[in-house]
């Protein structure tokens, strides 16, 4: 029995639909029966073509490339929703763009990542469900509740399966200094020793590879990161695990596949032999096709913490 008696609703913007029928089969639900469109200038339409008052609504919309298309795209479809008499409208945001503006770098830069908490706050969202953002204290940006998934249990469980727990001859890195206690939580999961890759980033998607610490001669060893841009930073790492601290061989994990500009030839290029990816972000259709890259799916968690959600149960077992 559901203590608040509503029903739940999925819908699902233009940014990854794939992923959104892939929560909505794990729900046993219909995906919602909604468009949202494009006027002649470019402006975002939405229409909703089923009754959604008094229901419990989840929006599923990566902020990903076009990033303020597929924003807006999710603000005009909260306000729709809002406007609808929906009973609580949770913004489900597996990739959360603008994440890396998180803080004045220098002066007079935004923080942008604070206006967007603002802006679904203000369009109606009454709490957000999202997945590794960039920084932890975005979380603090916003004044409704924000669950932040973990993608680290997925790729745990991969590596497991493939090189087992406790394998001596396989250690975890990070691929700089800001992601340590990301990795070492990572590292403990699969009981493995890490080593850190110390770089100096002299501008934005450029960084230059200055030191390894720890020994990472002869082993396997996996990098973990939270996202993947240009892929300048992880072919770099690569590069100096292999060449300078004598890797056997380079895997890497990041939760979210962002995949710009020359990303995919870097791979292709790179010192890298498998890269698994989170579905957070659907695979580029400009790109051509990447044989290193893996992808695996998130459907079931989110699917998980919306049946939470929406049961009103804690949702604090799925960080675990």
């Amino acid at each position: 029995m559901i203590p608040h008696g509503k029903d739940l609703k999925v819908f699902a913007g233009n940014s990854n639909p794939e992923l959104a029928k892939g929560i909505c089969k794990a729900l046993l639900t219909d995906l919602g029966n909604s468009v949202a469109t494009r006027f002649a200038d470019g402006e975002c339409s939405v229409s909703v073509y089923e009754p959604v008052r008094g229901s419990d609504v989840f929006i599923v919309q990566s902020t990903c490339k076009p990033v303020n298309d597929n924003l807006m795209e999710l603000l005009v479809m909260i306000d729709a929703m809002k406007r609808a008499s929906a009973g609580r409208i949770t913004a489900v945001i597996p990739y959360f763009g603008y994440a890396r503006q998180d803080r004045k770098a220098k002066s007079r830069d935004p923080i942008s990542a604070k206006l967007v908490a603002n802006l679904l706050t203000k369009a109606g969202a009454d709490r957000v469900l999202t997945m590794d953002l960039h920084a932890s204290q975005i979380q603090g940006f916003f004044d409704i509740p924000v669950d932040d998934l973990r993608g680290s249990h997925l790729f745990s469980t991969y590596f497991l399966n493939r090189f087992g727990k406790g394998n001596p001859d396989v250690m975890c890195v990070s691929p700089d200094v800001g992601s340590v206690a990301r990795v070492r939580k990572f590292s403990h999961m699969l009981d493995l020793n890490m080593a850190i890759v110390d770089k100096r980033r002299e501008q934005a998607n450029q960084s230059q590879v200055m030191n390894i610490i720890g020994n990472v001669e002869g082993k396997t060893v996996i990098m973990l990161d939270d996202m993947v841009d240009t892929a300048g930073s992880l072919c770099n790492a690569a590069k100096a695990l292999s060449e300078v601290g004598g890797a056997k061989e380079v895997f890497a994990c990041a939760t979210h596949g962002v995949l710009s500009r020359d990303a995919i030839e870097r791979i292709n290029d790179s010192y890298i032999k498998e890269l698994i990816l989170l579905d957070t972000i659907p695979y580029p259709s400009d790109k051509p096709a990447c044989d290193k890259i893996r992808y695996l799916s998130v459907a079931d968690m989110f699917a998980e913490a919306i049946k939470h959600i929406y049961e009103e149960v804690s949702i604090s077992t799925l960080f675990d």
